[in-house]
């Protein structure tokens, strides 16, 4: 079967995925995620990729990712995952594969859903049960969108800026966004989706909340 190939469309961002092959631990340590999160902020200004949000869990990633040419997505992919294989394999003395294969990606379509997305992806320790509060769970970009916590590897999004007129607006609007759980009907949107390569279906319903 011939490889699906890689969609690029100027400005539009696209949800990036990938874990352990045979479900393989991909972090072991605290040491681990942080040499994944250096290497990603080295590939990003290498490959000229704007990074939106990340979470890192124990044997796979979501990343956020908007490219600034039709090759940097790949060849930053590419790139960010063999070092950290290497780095890996060194780290714990074992050879071969870490990975299950190409990452996967998904064209983010809609504005709302971009939204949707995001909070798709921050909310992940929570969905997993490992924390109750997602600004608990180091490894997320969770924290820098309700907290303003400063984070070198996030890039600004305009929808995300859209959400109030000062950043502590914006911060304020995303805990309340954040706050209700995830509808099933969307994780399984997404899910399909980005098997498919395109995240579509129903946006995200922001209750009470202004978008200036």
């Amino acid at each position: 079967m011939s490889r699906r190939q890689r969609l690029f469309v100027e400005g539009l961002t696209l949800h990036i995925t990938n874990r352990g092959n045979n479900k393989t631990t991909t972090f072991l340590s605290q040491s681990d995620y942080e040499t994944f999160l250096w290497f990603l902020r080295f590939v990003t200004m290498k490959y000229r990729l704007r990074i939106h949000a990340y979470v890192l869990m124990s044997n796979h990633f979501h990343l956020m990712v908007t490219p600034e040419t039709a090759t940097g997505l790949s060849r930053g992919m590419q790139s960010l995952e063999r070092r950290y294989v290497r780095y890996f394999n060194d780290r714990y003395t074992r050879t071969g594969t870490l990975w299950e294969g190409r990452f996967r990606s998904a064209l983010i379509l809609n504005e709302r859903y971009w939204l949707n997305c995001l909070r798709y992806v921050e909310m992940n320790p929570v969905r997993a049960g490992l924390v109750e509060l997602p600004e608990t769970y180091r490894w997320s970009s969770y924290r820098a969108h309700a907290f303003g916590a400063r984070d070198a590897v996030i890039a600004p999004h305009a929808l995300y800026d859209a959400l109030a007129l000062t950043s502590e607006g914006r911060q304020q609007v995303w805990r309340e966004v954040c706050a209700p759980a995830v509808k099933v009907e969307q994780l399984e949107t997404l899910r399909k989706s980005i098997a498919k390569g395109i995240v579509c279906g129903e946006p995200l319903e922001i209750a009470d909340v202004s978008i200036n």
